[in-house]
């Protein structure tokens, strides 16, 4: 299938897929679909909650912050004794305690990134019980908070915003786990490995030599790797791995699975609060910013890779082939790659590290902007709302009246909480990075010098501050330094976005309703959508561009030129 129409399909399959799945959602978590009541019942008897009393957003936040890091604990023993435990045929022993704290903070974060390689580091119990398990979960917490901030709008004069435990559980059982599992049915059944009978040895008579190839459950957690947008791979090579993407169908599922739900949440969205013009027009923002980043960096890597061409060794025809498999080729890697860092996905089907220096302004920027194209599960949809919230400011400072969306007033207190919210990642990424690049530790892990190692470094806290989990590879970061301060970035870019987006839906909740006038901004409109990408844009743009111009740019102009 030609890249054009690999595209098109995609584009038809989303579109079906924002309308049904979208409204599926909405059914999910108004309580309009129950047939797995027997399912759930127990385990909100285990927990000791009562799913029919909700809760106000200082329990709803208390409860997720609870569950995550009992979450982040259980993970992070798990795998520092694995050595004791069954299920592991390579007799691998604990993981480091720095890297078992980055590692247990990065799946609970919805980040999944890895400063190990999954085939030699994770026994099977490890990747199935403690890695596989936060998949599903972190990526339903950040479903729940969206669902949440939903309810703050198409409520009015209420104390409550749901509840934690049942958008939690509802999520996993009636979204997550039929979607994964159909899926991976699909990984197996093309080819995807998924077996516990351990690594594979292979004797060559004929030259004496043995391979050992590693192998494990791995179909199943592509599946939910990809729609969680989690982006955590068993193998080290990820999403290039032919055990992980074996044939060009499950290449093209992952494109789907891991952009499906966050498109879709805009028309669940639009759902809830009774208006789908009002979601359409966050999914036009999402697509358009979305559509511009595949452009330029698909052409991007349909050029020679400049430092190729500088050393004279290789003619390149198809464009940067270098770090790519060569299977699928610079076009298809390029929408896999932008597709996973405009998500929070993070997985990979080439070496990011190995694409033109504007392939790399792409990944990167596509992160800078706050992750909202469309974003991860969850979290690109309350993102996303944070911003349109700082639009709706300006376009009330605008017409001259108190801004309003979907008949809430913005007051003082809304935009400190949705201004807090957007500033938090770009602080903690470029303190951090700034950090990273005066000291030694910092400067001892990029492999590279000059503007690449700098984008290296600076790549590493966008991906982490944004939960993507995505890598330039030449960074070494499996030190103590990168370990803690990515744990820090990771927890951060999460829990101090959840929050102030928790807080501003119970003082949406709280809201009557006031009647449009003739001075309402209306949000549902082309030019609102064009306010909410120039908001996006200059948002990212006057926080991030100072770095990138050291980065990606600097090194591209030493090329000669841009494009």
């Amino acid at each position: 299938m030609s890249f054009f129409w690999t595209i098109a399909a995609l584009v038809v399959l989303l579109a079906v897929s924002w309308r049904y799945l979208g409204s599926y959602m909405a059914a999910v978590y108004e309580g309009r679909v129950a047939y797995l009541g027997w399912l759930e019942r127990p385990v909100y008897r285990a927990l000791g909650v009562d799913p029919d009393a909700e809760q106000t957003w200082q329990r709803y936040a208390g409860a997720l912050v609870v569950f995550s890091g009992v979450a982040i604990l259980v993970t992070y023993v798990l795998i520092r004794v694995q050595g004791s435990l069954p299920v592991n045929p390579q007799h691998l022993g604990a993981v480091p305690p720095a890297l078992s704290w980055n590692t247990a903070v990065s799946f609970v974060s919805n980040t999944n990134w890895q400063n190990y390689a999954g085939e030699s580091t994770m026994s099977y119990l490890s990747q199935m019980a403690a890695l596989t398990v936060q998949q599903f979960v972190s990526a339903s917490v950040g479903i729940a908070v969206a669902i949440a901030l939903t309810r703050g709008f198409s409520r009015k004069g209420s104390p409550t915003i749901g509840n934690f435990w049942v958008d939690l559980v509802r999520g996993v059982f009636y979204i997550l786990l039929p979607i994964a599992f159909v899926a991976g049915l699909v990984y197996v059944g093309q080819g995807a490995v998924q077996t516990l009978a351990g690594p594979a040895t292979i004797h060559n008579a004929l030259t004496g030599t043995t391979q050992v190839v590693p192998r494990g459950p791995v179909g199943f957690m592509e599946s939910i790797k990809q729609l969680g947008t989690n982006g955590g791979g068993f193998f080290n090579a990820n999403g290039s791995h032919p055990f992980e993407d074996p044939t060009g169908v499950t290449l093209f599922l992952s494109f789907f699975l891991l952009l499906s739900i966050p498109f879709s949440l805009t028309y669940t969205f639009g759902k809830m609060v009774g208006s789908l013009r009002q979601g359409a027009a966050l999914l036009a923002a999402m697509a358009i910013i979305f559509g511009v980043w595949v452009g330029f960096s698909s052409y991007a890597e349909s050029r020679p890779n400049p430092a190729v061409a500088a050393a004279h060794v290789v003619h390149q025809p198809q464009g940067n082939m270098e770090g790519k498999e060569v299977r699928f080729g610079p076009l298809p890697t390029a929408l896999y790659n932008i597709s996973s860092t405009q998500t929070s996905t993070g997985s990979v089907a080439g070496a990011n590290d190995s694409f033109t220096p504007m392939g790399g302004f792409g990944l990167l920027t596509g992160m800078a902007l706050g992750e909202v194209t469309p974003g991860g599960d969850g979290s690109g949809l309350y993102t996303i709302l944070l911003f349109a919230l700082v639009a709706v400011f300006l376009g009330g400072l605008m017409v001259g009246r108190t801004p309003e969306y979907l008949g809430k007033k913005i007051q003082a207190k809304e935009v400190k909480l949705a201004t807090f919210g957007v500033l938090v990642m770009p602080v903690t990424v470029l303190v951090l990075t700034a950090i990273a690049v005066s000291i030694h530790a910092g400067r001892a892990g990029p492999a590279n010098a000059g503007p690449h190692g700098f984008t290296e470094i600076l790549y590493a806290f966008t991906s982490q501050g944004n939960n993507n989990g995505s890598a330039f590879a030449g960074l070494s970061g499996d030190s103590t330094f990168y370990n803690v301060t990515g744990g820090i970035a990771m927890l951060l870019g999460r829990f101090a976005v959840i929050v102030p987006s928790l807080a501003l839906a119970g003082v949406l909740a709280a809201k009557n309703v006031v009647p449009a006038g003739l001075g309402t901004f209306k949000t549902d409109t082309p030019l609102f959508t064009g306010l909410l990408i120039g908001v996006i844009l200059i948002l990212g743009g006057l926080t991030f561009f100072p770095a990138v111009s050291l980065g990606p740019v600097v090194e591209q102009l030493s090329h000669g030129k841009l494009f």
